[in-house]
């Protein structure tokens, strides 16, 4: 197994360095922190982060999405009202439907680079 010593300040520059953001993680205000607790807290549900990765896909409409997840549509219904609370994903009407993708480049980098990080760890072992 591969040790990961790491300190505080080589992981603050690696998650700013890397995406081009020039927020200092180690600053947040309390209520950041707390938006950020309440957006890993909503991405711990297993339905709502399959139905995040549906998004990534591309727009996706409730039914589709209900219909690969084997879910009913008041549930995804439920689960997107708080993914777009999030500004998670977001939605778009086209005629009867709205239709579904992730809400910007951040969430997809987030998602592929957890994907990623979990499958490093299957491989260290």
């Amino acid at each position: 197994m591969t040790s990961r010593k790491t300190t505080s300040a080589a992981i603050v520059q690696c998650s700013t360095s890397n995406h081009g953001t020039t927020t200092d993680v180690l600053a947040l205000s309390q209520s950041d922190v707390a938006v950020l607790a309440e957006t890993f807290r909503l991405l711990g549900d297993q339905s709502r982060l399959k139905i995040l990765l549906q998004c990534m896909r591309g727009s996706v409409a409730v039914g589709d999405i209900a219909g690969s997840l084997d879910l009913s549509q008041s549930l995804v219904s439920h689960h997107l009202r708080l993914l777009r609370g999030a500004r998670l994903v977001r939605g778009e009407r086209q005629a009867k439907h709205i239709f579904y993708g992730i809400a910007d480049q951040h969430v997809s980098q987030v998602l592929q680079d957890m994907a990623v990080h979990i499958s490093e760890d299957r491989h260290d072992d």
